[in-house]
């Protein structure tokens, strides 16, 4: 696409354990940070992620313990401690991680409906190829540099297209939400089925069938609508309705803006 910018490491979201390389960005205070390293130990904090990363990417983030990332690297849980202060601080370093895979489109060169779309869609595919991951993007405000530079220039961008200013802040919020919750979704209906991606989604298209046809054995009588628009009901795969989303957001963002409004509110 046109126009990317690749962050310099995944949400949409991200935690603040780590303090900023950029010294001009704070580390936010609500949030737990790690212990200090140790000095001269062949352990790392990047390793740690990237080994806890590769055991969510085979069998999803509850298989993720402090005692199996720590016989993955060849130590002791303990030796972990020196790092981050449990499980969950780990869990969203590896959620930075996976945003810093994402690129971002260039909101400059773009209006902010074409910018939002590609941003939603990068987001999506990033978060569905590492299995559940997207779960540590719920309750968490992004303070990483990742994410602030996208907030930033999103932000801007609606600005700039008349967009009033509490409805673009809102709407990165609310953005972020429908985007892992998606993705988290489409994890869920994969474990449900089993199997290959490609095993799931052919009994995710059985189990659609079935849907189906349980709907159209309801009593025409009593569910006159919902019979009647059967097809429409059950039409389109995962992607053509989180994108068709997308443009209902898009379109509800859009209702806000005055009539020929280009400039900053």
């Amino acid at each position: 696409m046109d126009g990317v910018k690749t962050g310099p490491g995944s949400d949409l979201t991200a935690s603040a354990a780590t303090p900023s390389e950029d010294a001009s960005i704070p580390v936010a205070p609500w949030k737990p940070s790690g212990r200090p390293t140790r000095a001269r130990t062949p352990m790392s904090l990047e390793r740690m992620v990237t080994v806890a990363l590769e055991i969510i990417d085979a069998e999803g983030t509850e298989a993720v313990t402090m005692r199996r990332v720590a016989s993955e690297l060849g130590t002791g849980p303990a030796s972990l401690y020196a790092y981050v202060s449990s499980r969950d601080e780990l869990l969203r370093h590896v959620h930075d991680r996976v945003i810093e895979e994402m690129t971002f489109p260039d909101f400059a060169s773009l209006d902010w409906q074409e910018g939002v779309r590609q941003f939603a869609d990068r987001a999506y595919d990033v978060y569905r190829a590492h299995s559940d991951i997207a779960l540590f993007s719920f309750a968490d405000i992004p303070t990483s540099p990742v994410a602030l530079e996208a907030s930033e220039e999103m932000m801007a961008a609606m600005l700039r297209g008349g967009v009033p200013v509490r409805i673009a802040a809102w709407a990165m919020d609310r953005l972020a939400l429908y985007i892992a919750a998606d993705a988290y979704e489409g994890w869920l209906l994969q474990r449900r089925f089993g199997g290959t991606v490609e095993e799931a989604e052919e009994r995710g298209k059985e189990y659609v069938d079935q849907v189906a046809g349980f709907f159209a054995a309801l009593p025409t009588e009593r569910f006159p609508t919902l019979t009647a628009h059967l097809d429409e009901i059950m039409a389109g795969d995962g992607r053509e309705r989180f994108r068709h989303g997308i443009e209902m957001f898009i379109a509800g963002i859009a209702s806000q803006v005055a009539p020929g409004g280009d400039e900053e509110q």
